[in-house]
């Protein structure tokens, strides 16, 4: 009872260490914002993504005006038309006001439910473009939502195999020690030794040609996961030993408990405050190589939307100079990475045991 109630208030005292940074609790709020809009991408964006404007390629973003000539008004837009290659001129007498919850194409709302209400949009034949059209007169803010999904969440997959055999191996190997040990490690330092680069290549030439970009994607990333649990099981199998030799331990094996149950209820927990960290440090990675692979053709291809084959139009310079909305992805590649790299170093601050601020 004595030991619950001195971890109910340590815990308490790490959440207001946390809540004290408020660089990271900025970080968190605007990751969480992030993957909502992610969540529900299908009701935020205007239009699906691969719906497409073909007289409007590289349109710039649409302008929404707040006033006329008569004052404040509702937000509105004025319809444009194309005086030249990617040149529009906006017709000062066709105005489209801006509505919410518009009727437009249809999804499965968090996958279950079928509907065909956005949260915003207009009616006509104007379309709006936030954050402007790409080559194929695309809405980039719609594209990048959708997009978000595959960016964002392919992470957690690699983090969860890789971490699950972490523990697991890490786990093993450091509590029974000897030959099992030494067949964990070495097998861990052969893992380690594969260059992932040249794996990616040989991976991404020898999958089938007639699977869909996004499952050719997730088996990559799937078997780079078992790749990255090499390091992180070295850094468990070290904790493990520095604790499988305390007396609540050896109590349990006193008492007969099974390895299994002392493994995986006393040992492995201690580890996770340092499996937290290593988790929110470790999904930027994912989330680079995913874009990273997608703009060099090895990830999501067209006409599926990841942030990474958005960011692949913006190879010319000719384009960067002219359409410098192309360049919108990478910026949220950065702002995401940036967050999460806060976020974590919050978070070490707030769990680490030796920190005494935190506590």
């Amino acid at each position: 009872m004595q030991n619950s109630i001195l971890k109910n208030e340590l815990l308490i005292k790490r959440i207001k260490s946390f809540r004290r940074n408020k660089i990271a609790v900025t970080a968190g709020i605007i990751l969480i914002i992030l993957y909502l809009l992610a969540i529900f991408a299908p009701f935020v964006a205007p239009y699906s993504s691969n719906q497409n404007f073909k007289q409007y390629f590289f349109h710039p973003p649409t302008k929404i005006h707040f006033s006329d000539e008569n004052g404040l008004s509702w937000p509105y837009i004025y319809q444009t038309k194309s005086i030249g290659w990617a040149e529009y001129k906006s017709n000062q007498q066709r105005k489209q006001p801006l509505k919410f919850l518009v009727t437009g194409s249809e999804y499965k709302f968090l996958g279950i439910f079928k509907s065909n209400l956005h949260l915003f949009g207009v009616q006509g034949n104007m379309p709006i473009f936030l954050l402007g059209s790409d080559n194929y007169g695309r809405d980039i803010f719609s594209r990048l939502l959708f997009g978000s999904r595959v960016s964002l969440f392919i992470a957690f997959v690699a983090i969860l195999i890789s971490t699950t055999i972490a523990l697991l191996m890490g786990g093993i190997a450091g509590y029974y020690g000897g030959l099992v040990d030494n067949i964990i490690m070495r097998l861990a330092e052969i893992v380690m030794s594969i260059p992932s680069f040249y794996l990616l290549l040989a991976l991404a030439a020898v999958l089938p040609l007639d699977i869909s970009s996004a499952f050719r994607f997730f088996l990559i990333v799937t078997i780079l996961a078992f790749q990255g649990w090499a390091g992180m099981a070295r850094v468990i199998r070290g904790m493990v030993l520095a604790v499988k030799n305390e007396d609540y331990v050896l109590a349990a094996r006193a008492i007969g408990a099974a390895d299994k149950k002392i493994i995986i209820k006393h040992i492995l927990p201690s580890t996770s405050t340092f499996v937290i960290i290593r988790a929110t440090v470790a999904i930027p990675s994912y989330i680079i190589m995913e874009s990273g692979l997608s703009f060099l053709g090895l990830g999501i291809q067209e006409p599926a939307a990841s942030w990474g084959n958005m960011l692949s139009s913006a190879q010319n310079i000719t384009k960067i100079t002219d359409f410098p909305w192309l360049l919108i992805p990478g910026f949220l590649i950065f702002i995401t990475v940036l967050n999460y790299n806060l976020l974590g170093d919050g978070l070490r601050d707030a769990l680490d045991p030796k920190n005494t601020y935190s506590v």
